[in-house]
């Protein structure tokens, strides 16, 4: 069983900046502590290949996972990254992608803000389908607000 779900918002800021930290490590330093326990660098220096170990909140049945950056088209402002090891991968699945897209406004003339859009594709064994309800927009929306308000506060 196949899946995705994403979610778009628009940010006051120049598509260029928002990637600034979108796409590098910075927004793994803006997200720990505040949705994520923890985000430690395993391997690697932000680049394809990258594994982070992503500590998640007390009061979750998921203690940690990895996830391996496997796509970070610069050009494009493309970021993918797939668990490796942990969360739903013990649950069932057999693929969890998080992709993150930073567009330039269609809306916006003046070139001051962007569209960030997260999705999450996903797989799921036939005989865990029913966990494939777990998967939710939530942590997304956790994130994409914590880092918009970072970017916020810092343009």
């Amino acid at each position: 069983m196949f899946g995705t779900l994403s979610e778009e918002t628009e940010v006051k800021v120049p598509a260029s900046k928002a990637w600034k930290l979108y796409g590098t490590l910075e927004l793994a330093k803006v997200a720990a502590g505040k949705v994520l326990e923890a985000i430690d660098v395993v391997e690697g220096d932000g680049g394809v290949g990258t594994i982070l170990k992503v500590t998640v909140k007390r009061g979750s049945d998921t203690k940690y996972y990895k996830e391996k950056f496997t796509k970070i088209d610069n050009e494009n402002m493309v970021k993918e990254g797939e668990v490796v090891e942990g969360a739903f991968l013990d649950m069932g699945f057999t693929f969890y992608r998080i992709k993150i897209e930073i567009k330039d406004n269609p809306n916006d003339d003046t070139g001051l803000s962007c569209l960030v859009k997260l999705s999450v594709e996903y797989e799921v064994k036939e005989e865990a389908a029913a966990n494939a309800s777990l998967v939710t927009n939530e942590p997304l929306l956790a994130i994409m607000s914590v880092a918009n308000e970072h970017l916020l506060k810092t343009s």
